[in-house]
């Protein structure tokens, strides 16, 4: 008898799944039986490598730009049903990048307005399916982030755009969730992790002393897609060792 977190037979579309914790959460679906699909920015899978954090065997690969909303809304799905929508996508500026228009609009359009963009898509495939969307934020929806103010801002309007997405569609079948990660070890926090006296400041504030991994994001993102959850709608999960306690 197969268990709850048997996705054998499932399809499953990880959105940002090429790298960092989206590759996390596709292959933590993969080796629990889901067929993976997952979206990228580059031409091809091979262009991806493992130093730097992406793993693509077993995950069918596609390129699409989902800052470009036009291109989401145009793309013909290369699978027939769809059970678990997982929106990985991310990006951050630093040195201040995001202090400038066109910095903060770039971040905002493809950490938050492109989440709306794929759920759009990817609406009536998860009604007939009665799946799972799972959006991926971050603690900092939280807090403050002094110097990323479009990081910030986006990753807190994820947060209440699942909650309102769940409302607004719980009566369609649809769950939709959130995980929100803390400090995670990817490419996206080297800034960080490769600054030994940042980093020894930052495991300082986290009570298990450690930094989080895609692995860890992909229990959670597991759970939230299984029948565990099946009551769990709206809500957004700090995966984050304790940080912001």
């Amino acid at each position: 008898m197969a268990g709850p977190l048997d996705f054998t037979g499932k399809t499953v579309l990880v959105v940002g799944g090429s790298s960092g914790i989206g590759n996390g959460i596709a292959h933590g679906f993969r080796r629990h039986g889901a067929t993976v699909h997952v979206w990228g920015t580059r031409a091809h899978a091979s262009d991806y490598s493992v130093d730097e954090g992406s793993d693509l065997t077993g995950l069918h690969y596609a390129q699409l730009d989902v800052s470009n909303f036009v291109e989401v809304d145009t793309w013909r799905p290369n699978f027939r049903t769809l059970d678990v929508l997982v929106l990985s996508q991310g990006t951050v500026l630093y040195k201040r990048g995001e202090f400038q228009m066109d910095g903060f609009r770039k971040v905002m359009d493809l950490n938050l307005n492109s989440l709306m963009a794929c759920a759009i898509k990817f609406h009536d495939m998860l009604a007939a399916s009665k799946g799972s969307l799972i959006t991926v934020s971050s603690t900092a929806a939280f807090h403050s982030t002094r110097g990323n103010p479009a990081y910030n801002a986006s990753k807190t309007g994820a947060v209440g755009l699942t909650r309102t997405l769940a409302e607004a569609w719980a009566g369609d079948g649809i769950r939709v969730n959130g995980i929100a990660p803390g400090l995670v070890d990817t490419k996206l926090t080297k800034v960080t992790t490769e600054n030994p006296d940042r980093l020894q400041a930052s495991l300082q504030g986290i009570p298990l002393k450690r930094l989080g991994t895609p692995d860890d994001m992909a229990g959670v993102a597991l759970f939230l897609a299984s029948p565990l959850a099946a009551y769990v709608v709206g809500q957004t999960i700090p995966v984050d060792g304790g940080l912001i306690l």
